[in-house]
């Protein structure tokens, strides 16, 4: 690690919400997390801090705002507008305003440095990647901090501190390494990333300090169940006894789940269009962008306020009537709960599955949700499937369900999905004679996560408790089988494992075993697999056909480039491998000849096409 800087900086790039915590390490060690207020657009031509910076981008149409209208303390013509104004006025005009762009960013079929969002905007008006709204995020934070921590001592700014990036825990090597691009693009380079259910526990570490460990024992599985505005996440954390110590160790973590806020969003818009439609004012599909963002205002507003029984809900009008044609509405608290708990959160047996749905021939381009909104059914899949891995640890030993349950997510800040939540655990464990799940309570679930980066960004400096687990998935690269040419027949691809779960951020590995032919001097495709099934794959592994493993094996995008050094186009060189897992947790794979004397490096900054 280069030389330590002043503050310990956490950073939650949320779907929903943004957040800022540092550490100032020149307090002395007992310095608290504080949390940095992020001055934003609130209204034309005003500007007020908040310590959320909500993660929408509004792109006006030309002459549409007054000039300087947008304007913040370190730029006096910004065109563009982030955060709490962005929100609300955006959801007036929804074709020109850009939400769940991380849900963009991790999606694997579409090109996520093109400029594709806002997705339904009109022909001929602007549109950015969903890598340049990452940046501009970031951006924002960065001009934030410069401005209030940095003034006039460059040695301070945002971009000479050690910063801690979340990501979901779903996240693969192609969206990790979009997000460090997208933070180095804002120039932020002294980067970690850690994955957020990780930091959300982190936070509640640093909440009760050294009192944490009489709240766990030896034994207990912690579920760390994180329902943010676009993705579900799932992990596991065994708490072992480390000699005289408690230790603390990532068993698992669930496959990426477009599943959050934005689904219940819709589901809760649907159903109020309905209620328009059958008053003889179906919403078209504009309409229906604009309804939506009306929805989630109205939920928010009965969920966190329980003397609340219903909320306003506006339908915008058509055309050149949009304000005249204006209808409204209301969404009740019993319509929100009945949506939500029952549909999101169903009662479900422990040994429920997700339902697949059935595909469409043509389908429109989109988010890829998940077709079954059901995320206790996803839940019990999740610790189906990491069964086997759970009985070899102390924790898991006994039912194999967790003892102890943290939340996180904005969408726990209801009283109502945490209780379901926890009724759903706890019908398991009656049912297996297991007793009930703990709720571990002062979760934060707003700031939970950047104050958990910021917390472990001293980790990482040797103060306070480090959770064992390292990457979150096994890896492999394909490697095609020596046979004979048969006419209509590929040969087969194996999967030889070069990275396994678990193996720790800035560590690196021989791969044993055979060598390998490595083709040079012509365009060559390499294909690369990750799992977070398959934790008992070693180093060297090889997998047959790993193609065929569907279910337990994630295809990611092939890496296609062509490698120089020989004179021979096609010419195949006996190499050896080498891997290494990165501090930010990006995978680097080396190929070296017997003597050592070349080298050829893939990294997975996984292209797209």
């Amino acid at each position: 690690m280069s030389e330590l800087s002043r503050y310990a900086v956490g950073i939650d790039l949320g779907t929903t919400n943004c957040a800022l915590a540092y550490i100032d390490t020149a307090a002395g060690p007992t310095s608290p997390c504080r949390v940095l207020d992020i001055p934003q657009v609130v209204q034309p031509g005003s500007v007020e801090s908040r310590p959320l910076l909500p993660s929408f981008v509004y792109l006006p149409g030309e002459g549409e705002q007054p000039a300087g209208s947008l304007k913040l303390p370190w730029s006096l013509d910004r065109e563009y507008a982030i955060g709490e104004f962005a929100r609300n006025f955006g959801s007036q005009v929804p074709t020109r305003l850009i939400s769940s762009s991380k849900s963009w960013l991790c999606h694997p079929g579409v090109d996520r440095r093109s400029a594709l969002l806002p997705w339904k905007a009109p022909e001929g008006a602007m549109r950015v990647s969903p890598v340049e709204v990452a940046r501009m995020l970031l951006q924002h934070l960065t001009e934030a901090w410069n401005a209030a921590m940095a003034t006039g001592d460059d040695t301070l700014k945002l971009e000479n501190q050690d910063i801690v990036l979340t990501v979901p825990a779903s996240f693969d090597a192609v969206a990790r390494d979009l997000t460090v691009e997208a933070a180095r693009l804002a120039g932020l380079h002294r980067l970690t990333l850690l994955e957020e259910p990780q930091a959300a526990f982190y936070a509640w570490l640093q909440t009760f300090g050294k009192q944490w460990r009489d709240l766990v024992a030896p034994g207990d599985l912690v579920l760390v169940a994180d329902i943010g505005g676009g993705t579900s996440d799932f992990s596991l954390i065994e708490v072992t006894q480390d000699g005289p110590n408690l230790g603390l160790n990532r068993l698992a973590v669930g496959d990426h789940l477009l599943l959050g806020g934005d689904n219940m969003d819709l589901s809760l818009a649907y159903a109020v269009a309905k209620k328009f439609a059958d008053a003889g004012n179906k919403p078209d599909s504009a309409q229906m962008l604009s309804l939506i963002h009306s929805v989630r205002q109205a939920k928010e507003t009965l969920l966190e306020d329980a003397k609340e029984t219903s909320a306003p809900i506006t339908l915008l009008g058509r055309g050149s009537k949009v304000l005249k044609g204006t209808k409204r509405g209301e969404l009740t608290r019993a319509e929100v709960e009945s949506s939500l708990v029952d549909g999101f959160f169903p009662l479900v047996t422990r040994d429920s599955t997700p339902a697949k749905g059935r595909s469409m021939g043509f389908q429109e381009l989109g988010l890829p949700y998940v077709a079954d909104a059901g995320i206790t059914r996803h839940l019990a899949q999740f610790l189906a499937r990491h069964r086997e891995t759970l009985s070899k640890s102390a924790a898991g030993a006994g039912s194999g369900l967790p003892t102890a349950l943290l939340f996180n997510g904005g969408v726990f800040r209801a009283d109502v999905l945490r209780q379901r939540m926890s009724d759903v655990l706890n019908s398991w464990a009656t049912a297996s004679g297991a007793p009930p799940v703990r709720v571990l309570a002062g979760a934060d679930t707003d700031l939970a996560v950047a104050r958990g980066a910021a917390a472990y960004n001293m980790v990482r400096r040797g103060r306070g408790i480090r959770i064992r687990g390292g990457t979150a998935r096994s890896y492999y690269v394909g490697v095609a089988s020596s046979m004979p040419a048969i006419p209509g027949y590929s040969p087969p691809i194996n999967g030889l494992c070069v990275v396994r779960f678990g193996m720790e951020e800035g560590s690196e590995s021989e791969i044993p075993g055979q060598e390998f032919g490595l083709v040079v001097g012509e365009p060559v495709e390499f294909e690369f697999f990750s799992s977070s099934n398959r934790q008992t794959d070693t180093i060297g592994s090889l997998i047959e056909e790993i193609g065929d493993l569907s279910g337990e094996v994630e295809k990611l995008a092939p890496l296609a480039m062509t490698l120089t050094g020989e004179p021979d186009s096609g010419r195949v060189v006996p190499v050896h491998l080498h891997a290494r897992v990165t501090e930010v947790g990006l995978l680097e794979l080396s190929c070296r000849t017997r003597d050592n004397a070349k080298e050829w490096k893939l990294e997975f900054n996984v292209r797209e096409e």
